[in-house]
């Protein structure tokens, strides 16, 4: 049976919570939509008008 590496301390509150100081999620960025002004990420095509940089880019089936 091979042997696991095991911590050899005990990883106090303090550094755990410090190392997990990073991992917090962030909200994305979203901008309106010129033409149609709908909610859309930056530097992307729209997805309800299909319009990206005043040209339209996709043809999106109206429902």
């Amino acid at each position: 049976m091979s042997k696991h590496p095991v911590p050899k301390k005990k990883t106090s509150k303090s550094k755990r919570d410090m190392r997990r100081s990073h991992h917090a999620l962030t909200a994305p960025n979203l901008v309106e939509c010129p033409h149609c002004h709908a909610k859309k990420l930056q530097h992307h095509v729209c997805g309800s008008c299909g319009y990206y940089d005043g040209r339209q880019i996709l043809e999106v089936a109206s429902d």
